[in-house]
């Protein structure tokens, strides 16, 4: 094999015929999520149709949070200017960093990291939380997915952890974040497990590599992106000067799902 030879597992091409991970994508069409083809491509297999709509609704969870949110308002920024919409979202995605979106890779090594010092030393989860905590305020270093600016209950939390429950998928990263909530709680601190931590314990008991956690955050917010960009660019007038706190919302009335689009 010559040095400009390389191989891949993830992607066959061929003259009519496209495969991923050996499955050929139009018999894939109309069988399969979304969601269960991300976990194919990353993962090598297909998922459950129990752990398919868990990572559903991972990707729904995060799927936007309104302008003020720094991608979106990032992304809104660089529409007003005129930008295309590929730069746009490239604004916006390029602003998810280490305390937007991607908290989720830094909190699945702080899991990853207490479970096998559970493990390592047989302490209790509980005694790893306190020693953990206290090494990091030590440190003087955050813990990736505790604490919201908006939230003090997330939600999307309590939903992603039962569904993690009910899918039989909660295990060890699900226990060690609530552990280490628990332990601020202790302290008097009202730290909430927010959705990037939630979505970083289950992703540990998924078996996710942290290297790619991130991802499910960008996967996830795009459409937001999207919609936030082609709202600034059909509603707005270019280069207005956008503040991100003083918005009102004048979309739908709050509604409850129904039989709409359902069969």
């Amino acid at each position: 094999m010559s040095d400009t030879t390389w191989k891949t597992a993830v992607t066959e091409i061929k003259p009519n015929e496209i495969r991923l991970r050996g499955y050929r994508i139009d018999e894939l069409m109309g069988e399969i999520t979304f969601a269960q083809a991300v976990y194919l491509a990353l993962k090598g297999e297909l998922p459950s149709p129990k752990i398919a709509k868990l990572l559903d609704a991972m990707l729904v969870s995060s799927i936007d949070h309104g302008p003020m949110a720094p991608s979106a308002y990032a992304a809104r920024v660089s529409a007003s200017t005129g930008a295309p919409l590929n730069a746009a979202i490239g604004a916006g995605v390029l602003s998810i960093n280490r305390y937007h979106g991607a908290a989720i890779a830094d909190a699945m090594m702080v899991l990853l990291e207490s479970i096998q010092r559970a493990k390592d030393k047989e302490m209790t989860f509980d005694e790893v939380a306190a020693s953990m905590i206290s090494e990091y305020r030590e440190q003087k270093k955050r813990i990736g997915g505790l604490g919201h600016r908006v939230h003090t209950d997330d939600p999307r939390t309590k939903k992603l952890f039962a569904l993690a429950e009910e899918c039989g998928v909660a295990g060890d990263g699900v226990k060690m974040i609530q552990a280490l909530h628990k332990h601020f709680l202790s302290q008097g601190k009202t730290l909430p497990i927010n959705v990037d931590g939630a979505i970083a314990a289950v992703l540990v008991d998924l078996e996710i590599p942290p290297e790619i956690g991130n991802a499910f955050f960008i996967m996830a917010r795009v459409p937001g992106l999207v919609a936030q960009i082609h709202e600034e660019q059909t509603r707005e007038r270019p280069m207005r000067k956008i503040n991100p706190l003083d918005i009102s919302y004048d979309g739908p009335e709050p509604r409850g799902i129904d039989s709409q689009g359902r069969e």
